[in-house]
């Protein structure tokens, strides 16, 4: 059992680098639903305090302003609530500034159960009851119905950029570590050409190349 549990540790503490990467970009890359909007209204909600500025004269630290909600309804008769506020020029860089345009479409697309208009709502962020949270929408498309197709292009870009710059900082690091090898294990004189031929040998192509200054 303390090999299971040791198991279980180890690669637990290597894989949570990767989880807490995967979380963060799940939450922070938009997000596509396609839904009916049955309603929206204004909520007055708590904050915390952004700046020294803000805090001055609050005696818990929290700033109280009006929140714009779109209710909606997921085609499987699911509630779903998305917030609707500015980022502005802060991180998420969505660079939002029309959130009271974005209220003003969502009014105008409420549709009813018996005559729906589905739409796509673009969006970031999780919904947790227990914590009052919400995603924030930042666009609304109208589509032609449930059954539509939204490809996200944004996350396909963004994770492939994201991969092939992994990829080049792996390969620049990996080239640097077998260049400070091949340094430290040549650098002295006394190694014949034999020996250096065969660890070029055992090192592949790459290294050959490099000894001998060919790109």
């Amino acid at each position: 059992m303390s090999r299971v549990v040791w198991f279980v540790l180890r690669w637990g503490l290597k894989l949570l680098p990767l989880l807490l990467v995967a979380a963060f970009l799940h939450f922070y890359l938009p997000g596509h639903d396609i839904v009916r909007i049955v309603g929206t209204e204004v909520n007055r909600m708590d904050r915390p305090a952004r700046s020294a500025a803000e805090q001055d004269g609050l005696s818990l630290g929290t700033v109280t302003r009006d929140v714009r909600f779109i209710n909606t309804v997921r085609p499987g008769g699911h509630a779903a609530v998305y917030r609707n506020e500015d980022t502005d020029w802060g991180f998420p860089w969505y660079f939002k500034f029309d959130s009271g345009n974005l209220q003003a479409e969502a009014q105008d697309l409420i549709s009813t159960k018996e005559t729906p208009k589905w739409v796509v709502v673009t969006h970031y962020g999780w919904r947790i009851e227990i914590l009052s949270m919400f995603p924030n929408a930042v666009d609304i498309d109208l589509v032609e119905g449930p059954e539509a197709t939204v490809v996200p292009w944004f996350s396909i870009i963004f994770l492939t950029l994201l991969a092939l710059g992994l990829f080049l900082l792996w390969r620049a690091w990996r080239r640097f570590l077998e260049r400070l090898a091949f340094d430290e294990r040549f650098d002295n004189a006394s190694h014949s050409a034999g020996q250096v031929w065969r660890w070029l040998k055992a090192n592949g192509r790459e290294s050959k190349r490099k000894l001998l200054g060919r790109p």
